[in-house]
């Protein structure tokens, strides 16, 4: 059976990752996580002093930084899930903070971050058999991909997963700046000028708002096989 691309889009906080992640371990494909991409470059931003205390970014800096950010992912062994790493340091941890979340849309937004991180994912899928995530890979990282998903819940559920997923870490939250971060981030996603996030043409619509994440894995794995056998 030949192996396909598959392209999970969406918005933040609606089960992307975790879907992601099941699907390409019950299938056997690579799973690589778009959005912990672009947290490591805000991350990066962050550790180099690039992102100043009024929120601006020194764009001219972190663009001829950029060749030193190189991202990868590593199975784990104890969690048989890949971790995140950045120039060959785990950060799983590091780039789910609130203070990443907070600067993450306007790094994404800077076409030369984009640039670079669509290379990068592009050369990781070049042989198919991935499941990717994030905001634009239907769209523009892999248009031509066999299988597109897009994922979308209501903003109060989603903002309650990330709030109940932060406290689980251990990590201070208040709801409503989680649900207004989430708003901010769609708005900033959404109007972007270099690939926005959108519904592809061609993608199936997954509102997971009452899903259960045993029926979203099924009805993944349904279309899979629609679409792959």
């Amino acid at each position: 059976m030949k192996k396909i691309t598959i392209a999970i889009d969406g918005h933040s906080s609606c089960g992307k990752s975790t879907m992601a992640k099941d699907l390409a371990r019950e299938i056997g494909y690579i799973y690589i996580d778009s959005g912990a991409m672009y947290r490591c470059c805000t991350l990066f931003a962050l550790q180099q002093g690039l992102i100043l205390p009024d929120g601006s970014i020194q764009t001219d800096e972190l663009e001829r930084r950029m060749p030193e950010i190189h991202v990868s992912f590593r199975l784990n062994a104890e969690t048989g899930r890949p971790d995140t790493y950045l120039n060959d340091v785990c950060v799983e941890r590091e780039i789910r903070t609130m203070e990443v979340s907070s600067h993450v849309s306007p790094i994404a937004a800077l076409p030369f971050v984009r640039a670079a991180m669509t290379a990068q994912q592009q050369l990781m899928g070049r042989e198919g058999g991935i499941v990717m995530d994030g905001r634009d890979i239907g769209t523009a990282v892999f248009p031509h991909a066999e299988m597109k998903v897009f994922v979308t819940a209501s903003d109060e559920i989603r903002a309650q997963r990330r709030y109940d997923e932060l406290v689980a870490k251990g990590e201070a939250a208040d709801f409503q700046q989680v649900l207004e971060n989430l708003r901010e981030r769609d708005h900033i996603d959404s109007t972007r000028a270099v690939a926005p996030l959108r519904q592809a043409d061609d993608a199936l619509v997954l509102d997971n708002s009452h899903m259960t994440i045993p029926q979203q894995k099924q009805w993944l794995l349904d279309k899979f096989h629609e679409i792959a056998d």
